[in-house]
């Protein structure tokens, strides 16, 4: 049910209940764009030169801990 397009639910929708807190929504969302998002960053970095590290997984990654991750790491030591 989950890889059927015709019964995926819509990314609008899952989104709005997001912004609400929905915790369930957020786990049906990332699925439904992580492979979108994977597909246009290969696409981004095969314009970039041979042999750079960055993979297509990595900067997805990369984006998504900017966009949801704390801004500031409240580091207290080595022990937490």
């Amino acid at each position: 049910m989950a890889n059927d397009p015709a019964r995926a639910p819509d990314a609008t929708v899952l989104l709005n209940a997001v912004g609400q807190g929905g915790r369930e929504a957020a786990d049906q969302l990332l699925p439904l764009v992580y492979d979108q998002l994977r597909r246009a960053a290969e696409r981004q970095l095969a314009g970039e030169r041979a042999g750079h590290t960055l993979s297509a997984t990595a900067l997805v990654h990369e984006a998504y801990l900017k966009l949801v991750g704390p801004r500031e790491v409240p580091w207290a030591g080595r022990v937490g």
